[in-house]
């Protein structure tokens, strides 16, 4: 399959698209995009699977999603889209490509809007019991949906408050960890190494059920790239995003981790039941930690809504602009394709439908297929990476303004990393069914991605 050619570094989607983001919102997009509601919730079932190696789970799979994160901004930094990894994939695999991964992650970020909806009504819900969840479901979904029919720019100060505010949080969780480790903190009195006696309490299983909770609390990072597009100078956002990638899932997830295990023993049932956040202000003697974190979830959901229609309607309007999909989910008013900000919200509130309806059935199946999406994203991007990056050094390599680390080296090793994480979720109970679900829906938009163009080959 030859590779595509592309005329221009700026948006190769098109011009449709305003470009309204400042680099401020894009800092605090990626900066916010690794601080999920995964991290302050999900993190508590990995802990009490790996106990204290918990830190090394977070520390392998960290390691992973900097080399995919790498190679992403590689792409992105020399052909900036809004289709991402979709039209980076297109243009170096084929249009199959391109249209297996965009439409894959379509259906993910839709299906995540609706479960983030579900998640915050929950939570408002607790504090006023008798609203309806759905009601707040619907409330915020009128109220994202309308911040992203409008300008971008409105995309991006939600954005940019929502993550200064979970960045805030999860800093303050970290000082105070830090000084009552310390002994310094008033009032508390450091267990210094006593809950850390035991590093594989559960043995290698349980490292490996750690290592695979972690490695699904980094979705969110590639929103960066997708927003970049819309921004006043993409490439230099691309690359000073992917530059700090590094510290920022050092600092936020695998320091968290270690912090809350030295705080709280592994095996308290606190650490699942209220969350090892929570846990961990109790520790402290924090006043109100659960609904302090409450707030924060909430945020942290909000946040996550926004971001996911967003980066569904940048997806969704770059696969029409390629003739990937129905001509009308690609109308463009105003620098902003509002079709498809429509489409995908009216899609996550019927997953939120199905979740109440069909809970047994069409819900599970419909989590069970995008368990293992984002798997199928990061391969996409590292065999992308290893076909252009020797395009763009033998015609272009001015493009390259981020440069993947010992190249092709560590791109094979992160794909051998995905490898390993397939063979791995293929030997829990818990992930087998995920990772045949997604497996069957993406070879049916692969044949039908293959299909469309060989179609459009033969006219």
């Amino acid at each position: 399959m030859p590779l595509t050619t592309v005329e221009t570094p700026t948006d190769t989607d098109g011009v449709s698209l305003s470009h309204g983001l400042k680099q401020r919102h894009l800092s605090m997009i990626a900066l916010g995009g690794v601080i999920g509601a995964g991290l302050f919730v999900g993190s508590g079932a990995g802990i009490a699977a790996a106990g204290p190696s918990i830190v090394i789970a977070y520390a392998l799979s960290g390691l992973l999603v900097m080399l995919v994160m790498r190679m992403l901004g590689e792409m992105s930094a020399a052909y900036p889209s809004s289709g991402s990894f979709s039209s980076h994939a297109e243009r170096a695999i084929g249009p199959w490509a391109g249209f297996t991964a965009g439409w894959a992650f379509w259906v993910l970020l839709c299906t995540a809007v609706g479960l983030e909806g579900i998640g915050a009504a929950q939570i408002v819900h607790g504090w006023l019991p008798g609203t309806p969840e759905w009601a707040w479901v619907a409330l915020f979904m009128v109220v994202f949906c309308g911040t992203n029919l409008a300008a971008v720019k409105n995309f991006g100060e939600f954005e940019f408050w929502f993550a200064a505010l979970k960045v805030g949080a999860i800093t303050l969780f970290l000082v105070l960890g830090v000084l009552a480790l310390a002994g310094v903190l008033p009032g508390t009195d450091s267990p210094g190494g006593s809950n850390l006696t035991e590093l594989l309490p559960n043995g290698g299983e349980g490292l490996v059920i750690g290592l695979l909770a972690s490695v699904f609390a980094y979705g969110g990072l590639e929103t960066v790239t997708i927003a970049a597009a819309e921004s006043q100078d993409p490439v230099r956002g691309v690359a000073r995003a992917v530059r700090t990638a590094m510290w920022r899932i050092a600092v936020f997830y695998v320091g968290s981790m270690a912090v809350v295990v030295a705080l709280v023993p592994w095996d308290s049932p606190q650490v699942v039941e209220d969350g090892p956040y929570v846990a961990a202000l109790d520790r402290l003697g924090i006043p109100g930690a659960g609904q302090l974190m409450n707030v924060v979830v909430l945020v942290a959901l909000l946040s996550a809504m926004n971001a996911n229609i967003y980066g569904a309607s940048r997806i969704g309007y770059s696969l029409v602009e390629r003739g990937q999909g129905p001509k009308w989910l690609g109308r463009v008013s105003g620098g902003v394709p509002r079709v498809a900000v429509l489409a995908s919200s009216v899609f996550g509130f019927l997953c939120v439908l199905l979740s109440y309806w069909r809970p047994d059935d069409v819900f599970a199946w419909l989590l069970n297929m995008i368990g293992a999406v984002i798997m199928v994203v990061w391969i996409f991007i590292a065999v992308s990476q290893l076909r252009l990056r020797r395009r763009l050094e033998r015609e272009t390599p001015e493009r390259l303004a981020v440069r993947m680390w010992a190249f092709p080296w560590l791109t094979w090793v992160a794909l051998a990393g995905m490898a390993a994480v397939f063979v791995l979720m293929a030997r829990e109970p818990d992930t087998r069914v995920q990772l045949y679900s997604t497996g069957a829906m993406t070879l049916a938009l692969a044949a039908v991605g293959y299909a469309w163009q060989r179609t459009r080959a033969r006219r």
